[in-house]
């Protein structure tokens, strides 16, 4: 069949919009109907080369939508079913996932190339040329195959807005606080960027009991919507947050430090460990450009002497199968903010748009939502 998509063919160019021939689904494996995209950082950084992968390759690893067929041997999912995708999947029986780690499942070995678990693709263009979908998935399809791993099931009270975000960005975020972090009741946490996944650690760190959650954002836009997800102070930059922490804490500075900035740099990495404490931890969620060094400090003064931690992580360290249901809950409940995290939603043909508006500081999360 054929689907319209959104793809990368060359690094540093706008993103292409055009049609795909989609083969059925093999065996483990599901066709989604999208209906939303989440427009995350991370696609941005393939287009522009700040991350390598396998070109040509559909974009979106966000999104949710209903199953409209399965392969043999699917057991997850069934026609109808309403799902979100994960971008790390779980099959819930590897070393990771048998021991509670389903974000580093063996199943996400492909996911910058987009091959499928029997080293094949799906999408094809015009010309004959195979693409994969980021992530394995490629939810800037209005149509993917995708495995029956990367699936969870939605409930119908969830709208398909809501739940497309949950695919990454928020419990990157959020566990990024409760979980590789491990942010506990009365803590200081400093977080070094307001973006889609930094809100999300904002949200985690107010929901474990920090008393202060001390966001730097030079976006004045991303300050001011900090404090609706639980910000108590905000800085516009690294060291006039210093001064304060000082102040706040009488001199004990911070028990943790989040980095999700857009781009990682060695130089946020520094910001992030002075400004931390005793024992205190810096936990790296953001990417960098790959081919630099971006954690370089001097292990005397930095490190040892003060016996702090870097912490690197994916996903946030959440499970997938039992996180992402976890915080839908807490969004019916009315304890996670996800509608608020939507600053704006985007037809296909206007993602280049919306990465530009992105780039800009102008939006918090944008999505696109998909016409079919």
């Amino acid at each position: 069949m054929r689907t319209r998509a959104a793809i990368i063919r060359d690094t540093g160019k706008p993103w292409e919009v055009t049609e795909l021939e989609l083969d059925e689904p093999r065996a483990g494996e599901v066709r989604i109907r999208f209906a939303v995209s989440g427009m995350c950082h991370s696609d941005e950084h393939l287009r522009t080369g700040d991350s390598v992968g396998r070109l040509p390759i559909v974009g979106g690893h966000e999104g949710a939508g209903v199953v409209e067929a399965v392969g043999e041997n699917v057991t997850r999912v069934r026609p109808g079913d309403r799902v979100v995708c994960s971008f790390i999947p779980a099959c819930g029986t590897c070393r990771y996932c048998s021991t509670g780690r389903q974000n580093l499942c063996d199943q996400g070995a492909e996911m910058v190339t987009g091959k499928l678990s029997d080293g094949t693709f799906r999408f094809h263009d015009d010309a004959g040329e195979d693409l994969g979908g980021f992530c394995m998935l490629g939810t800037f399809a209005e149509r993917a195959v995708v495995s029956q791993y990367s699936c969870v099931p939605i409930e119908d009270d969830i709208p398909f807005e809501v739940a497309a975000l949950t695919g990454c960005g928020v419990p990157t975020g959020w566990g990024t606080s409760v979980y590789a972090a491990g942010v506990g009741t009365g803590d200081t946490v400093v977080i070094f960027g307001a973006g889609g996944v930094g809100s999300n650690a904002v949200q985690g760190a107010a929901h474990a009991g920090a008393r202060h959650v001390v966001v730097v954002d030079p976006v004045a836009f991303k300050r001011d919507k900090a404090f609706e997800f639980g910000a108590t102070h905000v800085f516009a930059d690294a060291e006039t947050a210093q001064d304060a922490v000082v102040d706040l804490t009488r001199g004990q500075l911070a028990d943790h430090a989040i980095c999700t900035v857009g781009v990682l740099t060695a130089e946020v990495v520094s910001q992030a460990t002075a400004i931390v404490g005793k024992a205190g931890q810096v936990t790296v969620t953001s990417v960098g450009r790959t081919g630099e060094n971006h954690v370089q400090l001097a292990a005397n003064g930095s490190l040892v002497g003060y016996q702090r931690r870097i912490q690197g992580h994916v996903f946030g360290m959440c499970n997938p199968l039992h996180d992402i249901p976890r915080l839908h809950g807490l969004y019916r409940d009315g304890r996670l903010k996800l509608d608020e995290l939507i600053t704006r939603r985007y037809g296909l043909d206007e993602i280049n748009q919306g990465y530009q508006d992105l780039d800009e500081g102008k939006i918090i999360r944008g999505i696109v939502v998909h016409e079919s």
